[in-house]
């Protein structure tokens, strides 16, 4: 079947098939096929340049840094203009598009030349990162921005939590220092709720603590993950966002 077929043996005669399988692992259902097409098609595997998805690309680009930008200045009030450059460089850097393609799959639908068939060998990331923007930019097209947020936001959005609670960029707990002592005129403190596992290996439930205001505790592997992570609920929570993190 043509959904069976590796990426690089795909041409632009290929049936409809795979285009079917493709909408579905996407989430999206495309009003004129044929953006997805021209998503989907390298240079390598396309009759002219301009039918390639390089047009697409370059607009894609610009769509998720515009969504990336919104959602950060959306998401953290407390960022000076340097910190959000600094998570958004992160966000949506090449290398990041490229592993959501590549935690999507979406190399199996990539129609490629002949060149790069049989080889063995996994795609170049730079490929995986252009179809990814591609389709971001192809969904625009089709259904609008916030279609095309839709789609980007369910990798987006966890990829902001994994950025902040990993220490990549800023600090959850100086940033609620900073909410608390001007919104409140109190210093958070953190306080240790549960706690389990063996003496070896321990996870710690913590919740942040502003005044009279418990704000929703989280799990972590060690107490200086959890305090970070508890940080990032009684953010949320004060800016009226859903919970980063399950309080269970």
């Amino acid at each position: 079947m043509a959904s069976e077929l590796p990426a690089s043996v795909r041409s632009v005669d290929s049936p409809v098939d795979f285009l079917e399988e493709c909408q579905a692992l996407m989430g999206y259902r495309f009003a004129n096929p044929d953006l997805l097409r021209g998503g989907l098609t390298h240079a390598s595997g396309a009759n002219t340049r301009l039918s390639s998805n390089e047009r697409l690309e370059f607009l894609g680009d610009s769509i998720l840094g515009l969504v990336a930008c919104e959602e950060l200045f959306r998401r953290f009030p407390e960022y000076q203009e340097g910190d959000l450059t600094k998570v958004k460089s992160v966000l949506v850097s090449r290398r990041t598009c490229a592993r959501f393609a590549q935690e999507m799959g979406l190399e199996r639908f990539l129609i490629t030349g002949k060149g790069l068939s049989g080889r063995g060998v996994p795609l170049p990331s730079n490929m995986l990162a252009d179809v990814y923007e591609s389709l971001v930019a192809a969904i625009y097209l089709d259904g609008g921005l916030e279609a095309a947020r839709s789609f980007i936001m369910k990798q987006l959005g966890p990829e902001i939590t994994s950025v902040l609670e990993n220490g990549e960029v800023g600090n959850s707990k100086s940033l609620l220092q900073q909410v608390g002592q001007r919104d409140f005129g109190q210093t958070p403190l953190y306080v240790l709720l549960d706690e389990k596992g063996p003496d070896h290996s321990k996870c710690f439930k913590i919740a942040a603590v502003i005044g009279p205001q418990t704000y929703p505790g989280a799990w972590g592997r060690n107490k200086k993950e959890a305090e970070q992570r508890a940080a990032m609920n009684a953010l949320a929570r004060v800016q009226g966002i859903p919970l980063p993190f399950d309080h269970g």
